[in-house]
């Protein structure tokens, strides 16, 4: 998994250039087929006065043209980094799932649309029952 990791405000550490790649494969490594891009942009807000305001933005694209973008605020960028990639993760489960509940299949002309379990046609048991 190929990760874009961009940093404003401060200077990105081999560290925590680390931390986040590892973090961000443990939680979105499973989805690789899934995704065409993947960012993380890392940001203090406030520099150097301090306070909430390290910010972690994940942006994860998905097949299909559909975008994941997560954003967490905390004191600590490592705490961020793990409460996004947590929330990306359950995040881009649910895009998946949607787009698996979803897949629909075009009938060719003249198959039946509505088959029992035991693939027999709906329509002609029913017809069948009232003879």
């Amino acid at each position: 998994m190929r990760v874009t990791i961009q940093a404003n405000g401060f200077v990105l550490t081999d560290a925590l250039r680390s931390y986040t790649e590892q973090r961000l494969s443990m939680a979105l490594g499973w989805a690789g087929q899934h995704m065409r891009r993947l960012a993380v942009s890392l940001s203090d807000i406030n520099g150097p006065r301090g306070g909430i305001d390290k910010r972690c933005k994940i942006q994860v694209q998905l097949g299909g043209g559909k975008e994941v973008i997560i954003e967490d605020t905390e004191a600590d960028l490592y705490v961020a980094i793990d409460r996004a990639a947590d929330r990306a993760d359950r995040a881009v489960v649910r895009q998946v799932e949607r787009k698996r509940d979803f897949s629909h299949t075009r009938l060719a002309a003249g198959q039946p649309a509505e088959l029992d379990t035991s693939g027999h046609d709906e329509r002609n048991r029913n017809d069948d029952a009232a003879s």
